[in-house]
């Protein structure tokens, strides 16, 4: 999860808001020292840190909670507004025709931010190009151009061109029809002088909607100075954070920027080109404090598994069927949307289970258990039953499991089979999920 750290911190502040007899001012000085301490370790701004919790404690030794709120609810609250304002206004990038050019310095992974940009609008349906104009670092053009073959993205540049500015004008033709275009421009180890005159010159041939810049999470504080001298260079729209799932820093560099008023659009969360999610600062505060971003996990729901697919599946489920083969859809389901620990921080009080439960392991077991059922035959997924002993040993040694590995897959199946059952027999909850089904135009009989 993104600032773990800081995260774990601040669930143990409204643990303790939770646990207290009551909130009185000795509570509140304790709870605000822990939040600075928090703070302070992420790398926030001393100054911001003192401004913030010098605020959270006047608030909740002053002001009196809303009606029907709770006294402990109302600190929750506090707390959790304070921390949304240091992080500055969002913003959200349209889903229309645009052109955006990256800008940033070396290292700050300005490409891979390109590629994972262009991601995210192809996977909205938007036709996307992306421009290597990047003339400066060797290789720059071949790994823009294997990201895009990743992806399924048209990359346009010319490895043996040293002029970016032609690059960008011949790019900008050769997309003519493309909904969004993306230029991956030059960087330097620092803002130097013929960076900038290379970046105003593509500037005025592309006439870009944004100028984003990339800055790595891991500069800290610095991030601010950054984003200001890009901003004065060449004038800087938005701000995308990389590597903030690495760093302890990530807490000072997202507060800095945020000074700034360079409003963060995205964050990187990964290494991975799926790794960039849209930066709100609520949602991004309620994930922190374990409150979870359902939002979120709908959005990476919808990006992985069509509403046909979702729909097939449960109108099985719901007709009483339930073998090893929708069991295996639901683990690739679940498998495709990415990391556990990333799904878990996204449900409101799950984050602090990866303290008590080995996600990785679960992981690595979900993944154990779909390489034992590729080993099946399409009998054996339809009638688990017929698995005895002579099977088992046979699929164990088809898919280079153990034995044991098998019949805990058959067991886990068992279990699932008995919950599902179950559900089906609660006929309140049935008849719900059964009226969204038939309003979503699947025919399944009570």
């Amino acid at each position: 999860m993104v600032l773990e750290g800081l995260g774990r911190s601040l669930r143990d502040v409204l643990k303790k808001i939770a646990n207290s007899s009551n909130v009185d001012s000795k509570l509140v000085k304790e709870v605000t020292r822990d939040i600075q301490r928090a703070l302070l370790q992420a790398d926030v701004n001393v100054k911001l840190v003192l401004d913030i919790t010098k605020e959270v404690e006047r608030r909740a030794l002053t002001e009196k909670p809303a009606a029907g709120m709770s006294s402990k609810e109302h600190v929750i609250k506090i707390i959790y507004d304070e921390l949304v304002k240091i992080l500055g206004e969002g913003k959200t990038i349209p889903l229309t025709d645009q052109v955006i050019m990256m800008v940033g310095l070396y290292g700050q992974g300005k490409t891979t931010t390109a590629g994972k940009l262009g991601r995210y609008f192809h996977k909205k349906g938007l036709r996307v190009g992306l421009i290597a104009a990047d003339v400066h670092r060797p290789a720059a053009y071949d790994q823009l151009k294997q990201i895009g073959d990743k992806l399924g993205i048209a990359v346009y540049g010319d490895p043996n061109e040293k002029n970016a500015a032609k690059i960008v004008r011949d790019g900008m033709k050769h997309f003519s029809g493309m909904n969004v275009i993306i230029i991956d421009t030059s960087g330097r180890h620092a803002l130097e002088s013929d960076l900038i005159d290379e970046l105003k010159e593509v500037a005025d041939i592309a006439k870009p909607t944004e100028k984003i810049l990339v800055l790595d999470a891991a500069t800290g504080q610095q991030a601010g100075p950054q984003a200001k001298a890009f901003h004065d260079a060449v004038g800087v729209t938005s701000v995308i954070l990389t590597k903030l799932d690495g760093t302890a820093k990530g807490g000072g560099a997202l507060s800095a920027v945020s000074q700034t008023k360079a409003p963060i659009v995205f964050i990187g969360t990964g290494e991975h080109l799926e790794d960039l999610e849209p930066f709100d600062p609520a949602r991004f505060v309620s994930r922190l404090l374990g409150m979870g971003d359902i939002r979120a996990l709908i959005e990476r729901a919808k990006e992985t598994i069509t509403e046909e697919q979702a729909l097939e599946t449960t109108k099985k489920i719901m007709s009483g069927r339930f073998t090893l083969k929708e069991m295996y859809e639901q683990i690739q389901m679940l498998t495709n949307m990415g990391p556990l620990k990333k799904l878990i921080s996204m449900l409101p009080g799950m984050p602090g289970l990866s303290d008590k439960v080995d996600l990785e392991e679960s992981q690595h077991r979900l993944w154990k258990f779909k390489v034992i059922m590729d080993s099946m035959t399409e009998e054996e997924m339809e009638n688990p039953r017929i698995i005895k002993s002579s099977r088992i040993l046979r699929i164990a040694r088809g898919s280079g499991a153990d034995p044991k590995d098998v019949r805990e897959l058959l067991q886990q199946y068992n279990n699932s089979r008995k919950a599902v059952k179950g559900f089906l027999g609660n006929r309140k909850l049935r008849k719900q999920l059964l009226k969204q089904l038939q309003s979503g135009g699947l025919e399944v009989q009570e």
